[in-house]
């Protein structure tokens, strides 16, 4: 449970937005959307793997 203290005299918006991006921070709607369907562990395995090959490639394109 996610608990945001509210300062004396604070915006309400602020603390909304304060809330909204720990609650990113979390992860929880990620592993939600995750949850909803099956993914065999070859397919997850594949895209880890092209994942990593595009941040390397990143990583090779900053170095030149």
């Amino acid at each position: 449970m996610l608990i945001i203290p509210i300062k004396e005299g604070e915006n309400i918006d602020r603390a909304l937005k304060r809330f909204k991006r720990k609650f990113d921070k979390t992860g929880t709607m990620r592993q939600l959307r995750s949850r909803q369907q099956f993914n065999k562990p070859s397919v997850l395995n594949r895209a880890k793997i092209q994942k990593a090959a595009y941040i390397q490639g990143l990583r090779d394109q900053e170095e030149i």
